[in-house]
């Protein structure tokens, strides 16, 4: 049987770790390098890094970080923002970076998850789907949460398998921050429908949250941030409670 891993997300604007509440309220949660190796003790299983502010400006910046990140973590770690080419991609890969997420660049330009995918192989193109749910419906949004589009989530992480992502990482932006649980319905949806791993994002609050996107939801990871980022539930301690609850993860 295969593991389910816990992914810390740390969202960087200006070199620091970020959260809000519904993609906004954002506050400062710390510096993403020692976060980052504090995970690693604990027994993250990966991490995702996402530049919430990218600009053509900080995308150096970033990469250096990345750099650094790379010297002080030894488990996969996943980065993204503002990525919109091969070049932004390699930059990020040869930084030491696993693999990359692209959300916005590739609604705008299905094509480019195509030439990612066969460049760099499947294995490190990660799909991020922004949703909200929308009478009765699951939205994309872009930009950042700020941009509807009038295409559908699901509909959407088809055909970016289709085109080759290797993973989709899917939040729930109605349950973004609120600690409230995942978004089981359209994360079992995505599981169940798609032959990649589902990442679950947005909402995580209690260690039951976990098993019932694991459970009921289906989701091959789950992300989180603000309980991980402010101690609020340690992972070794997740960790136990899930393997107690026969959901298998790497102890």
């Amino acid at each position: 049987m295969l593991t389910k891993r816990i992914i810390p997300c740390l969202d960087i604007r200006d070199g620091q770790t970020v959260k809000g509440i519904n993609f906004v309220n954002i506050r400062d949660a710390g510096d993403p390098v020692e976060l980052g190796k504090s995970y690693v003790e604990q027994g993250a299983d990966e991490l995702i890094f996402l530049d919430i502010t990218a600009t053509v400006e900080n995308r150096q910046t970033f990469s250096l970080l990345v750099e650094k990140i790379a010297l002080n973590v030894n488990i996969p770690f996943t980065v993204g923002g503002g990525i919109r080419s091969e070049d932004d991609v390699s930059r990020l890969l040869d930084a030491g970076a696993d693999k990359i997420t692209i959300n916005s660049a590739a609604v705008a330009n299905p094509g480019l998850i195509d030439i990612l995918a066969n460049r760099f192989g499947s294995q490190c193109v990660v799909l991020a789907i922004d949703a909200n749910n929308e009478e009765e419906d699951w939205i994309v949004y872009v930009h950042g949460g700020r941009t509807p589009t009038e295409i559908k989530a699901l509909e959407w992480a088809s055909e970016a398998v289709q085109r080759g992502a290797g993973e989709i990482l899917l939040t729930s932006m109605n349950h973004d921050g609120t600690k409230n649980g995942y978004a089981l319905d359209i994360t079992r949806q995505v599981s169940e429908t798609l032959p990649v791993p589902v990442i679950a994002s947005g909402g995580a609050g209690t260690h039951q949250h976990f098993i019932d996107v694991f459970t009921e939801g289906k989701a091959d990871a789950a992300l989180a941030a603000s309980i991980f980022h402010f101690s609020e539930i340690p992972i070794p301690e997740l960790k136990q409670f899930l393997h107690k609850n026969d959901i298998a993860v790497r102890l």
